[in-house]
Formats: C-alpha cells, sequence, structure tokens
C-alpha cells in the first residue's frame, strides 16, 4: 500500500499496549458507571471507541472475539442483559473491519465522521435489545453518546498512536 502524503510511517503496535489500553478503556467504563453520573445514557462508551480504534488499526490483534468477550465482561459488570453489550460490540467490531482499509485513507477529523454512523448502530442495537427486555426508554439524550464518541475519536488518535510514532533507534544521521 502506498504512504499517503504527509503521513508518517508507523512502528508496529505492542500487542501488550494494545491489550493495555482496551482494559484500561474497561476500567474507565467501570468506574464512569459507578460514579455520581452513573450510567447515564448520553456518557460515551470509552471501551466502545478504544475498541473499533484497533479493530481499525490492528485488525489482527483484535477482532471481533475479543470485542465479544469484552462485551460479556462488561454486561457482567452493568448487571445488563447478558449478550446485549457482546453484540453491539460484535457488531462494532465487524464493522470497523468492514471499513478498516478505506478509514485509514482519510484525515483524522474525517474518520470521526465515518465512525460516527458505527458508534450510532451500535446504540441503536443497545437500545433495541433493551426496549425488547422490557426497560424503558432511557430518553433522547442516549444518542449524544454516539456524537461524544466520534469528537473524542481524534484524540483517542493522538494518545493511542503515539508510542507508534517515535524513532525506533534515535540518531543524528538517520533521516526517519
Amino acid at each position: 500500500m502506498i504512504m499517503p502524503r504527509g503521513h508518517q510511517l508507523l512502528l508496529p503496535a505492542n500487542p501488550l499496549f494494545v491489550a493495555f489500553t482496551l482494559v484500561m478503556a474497561l476500567l474507565i467504563n467501570m468506574l464512569v458507571n459507578i460514579s455520581l453520573v452513573g450510567n447515564a445514557a448520553w456518557m460515551p462508551d470509552f471501551l466502545a471507541l478504544v475498541l473499533v480504534f484497533w479493530c481499525v488499526h490492528q485488525p489482527r490483534i483484535v477482532g471481533i472475539g475479543i470485542a465479544f468477550f469484552l462485551g460479556v465482561a462488561t454486561d457482567v459488570h452493568q448487571s445488563a442483559l447478558l449478550g446485549q453489550h457482546a453484540l453491539s460490540y460484535t457488531a462494532l467490531g465487524f464493522l470497523a473491519a468492514v471499513i478498516e482499509r478505506r478509514l485509514l485513507w482519510f484525515t483524522v477529523p474525517s474518520q470521526a465522521m465515518q465512525v460516527l454512523p458505527l458508534f450510532l448502530a451500535a446504540h441503536a442495537m443497545e437500545l433495541v435489545v433493551r426496549m425488547m427486555s422490557g426497560a424503558l426508554f432511557p430518553g433522547w439524550t442516549i444518542f449524544l453518546a454516539p456524537v461524544l464518541e466520534a469528537v473524542l475519536w481524534p484524540v483517542m488518535s493522538v494518545i493511542l498512536l503515539a508510542p507508534q510514532r517515535r524513532a525506533p533507534d534515535p540518531d543524528a544521521t538517520r533521516p526517519l
């Protein structure tokens, strides 16, 4: 694949760093759920954001299986209907795998607009499953969460790609 102009050649992602960021995103979601905000409908799902990011940037490391496992872990933690988050995270992983080759050609702000429908679909899927199980409608603020996730996409891109941007062996005579 030919690199687009202005893109930096990145180092390979460390699988331990990828696993660490996924676990940290899961822990952040857990902390948000037990905080004062609680399980507010408008709160972005940080695990879904990190999961889509790594499914796009490292599809050989993070895939649908890991998305399913993290979804079941989220369901168990939130005492939600078992499989609710697993279904939406698996769908997110699949949709991210479908668009990953095309998405990487866009700039980061354009990528945020491209992943917004994925987040909307995931939240709509969770809402449908929740409503079919007899829960009440959480309000229209639930559709604010995918927008916040799309807004956070450029921030997460900078943070999660930072370890790959450094030179492996900095040298004064090496142009990279």
